[in-house]
């Protein structure tokens, strides 16, 4: 019995001493215990690094130019910076204010309407409940208070503050960034269907145009 401790001993600290303990810095690259067969192609894949060498081209270089006719997309940060149109891509004036309103090349009509409720219920709706109230389906496993779109503070928010919102999350906070889902044109029909539901919480029979008002039992 005595001969199995010593053995184990032996094998544990062999063990530490090739391997090393978790963590440990090295100075040269650590042993590698699991032979090639045993992970054919897996173990050592090429990695292109920046400004590194590669053989698999023929010009050598790691780097590659763009494919003829690449152009910037529309999703997310740096496509938008090359737009050139800060407005519509980041929701800001040349001065780097927030815009009030909306971007000369959107076009709020029913279509713009429709398209941001589409997009809403799908992506705001879990969190924001249907009519911007902050009661989504979530708020019922557990996520901690979400805002209300019926809030002075939003009602009060420039669009371009909100689209930028949308575009980039709100952090600190639970909102994560959509700007990699909805494109811009996307993202602006939401903002315009967050007012639609912000007037229609505070609409009143006053507001209805005469012509529409038979529609709803009023005189």
């Amino acid at each position: 019995m005595r001969h199995v401790y010593l053995f184990t001993t032996l094998i544990v600290v062999l063990a530490i001493t090739v391997l090393g303990f978790r963590g440990t810095r090295f100075t040269h690259p650590p042993a590698d215990v699991f032979p090639e067969w045993l992970f054919p192609g897996m173990k050592r894949q090429p990695k292109p690094r920046t400004m590194g060498a590669s053989a698999f081209f023929a010009d050598g270089r790691a780097d590659r130019a763009p494919v003829p006719g690449t152009v910037p997309s529309s999703f997310g940060p740096l496509g938008e910076e090359f737009r050139g149109d800060d407005a519509l891509y980041l929701g800001k004036n040349a001065d780097g204010s927030w815009i009030k309103g909306f971007p000369a090349a959107i076009k709020v009509d029913d279509k713009l309407l429709a398209r941001g409720q589409d997009r809403y219920q799908i992506y705001c709706t879990p969190c924001h409940g249907l009519v911007g109230d902050g009661n989504g389906i979530t708020k019922k496993y557990g996520m901690g208070a979400t805002p209300s779109y019926q809030t002075d503070a939003i009602r009060n928010m420039a669009e371009g503050q909100i689209f930028n919102t949308i575009t980039n999350g709100k952090i600190p906070g639970n909102m994560f960034p959509y700007g990699d889902k909805l494109s811009p044109q996307d993202r602006w029909a939401v903002v315009a269907y967050v007012r639609a539901l912000q007037r229609a919480n505070s609409g009143a029979p006053a507001d209805v145009p005469a012509d529409h008002r038979s529609e709803l039992g009023l005189k």
